[in-house]
């Protein structure tokens, strides 16, 4: 069973976006591509920036993880990014 990422990407207007993913180097080459694999919400807003990514376990938990993380206040992200502050569920 392959291991499930975090991650999170910077934009050029300096926003975030989290995904969930087993290749964080492949999801990150599509959402720069700006290709039909790229978030929508990434389209048009490159460079972009991996800042995080982190092993989290299964699917399962991945995707629980990015539902929490989608929802924190935007210093609470840059904290995680910085290392000030730990992924748990």
């Amino acid at each position: 069973m392959a291991d499930w990422y975090l991650y999170i990407i910077r934009t050029a207007g300096d926003t975030l976006y989290t995904g969930v993913t087993t290749d964080v180097g492949r999801r990150f080459t599509e959402h720069c591509s700006s290709g039909p694999r790229c978030a929508r919400s990434l389209r048009g807003k490159g460079p972009l920036q991996l800042v995080f990514s982190q092993p989290v376990g299964d699917r399962s938990r991945a995707l629980r993880l990015e539902w929490h993380v989608k929802r924190w206040p935007r210093r609470h992200k840059d904290e995680l990014i910085a290392g000030a502050r730990v992924l748990e569920l």
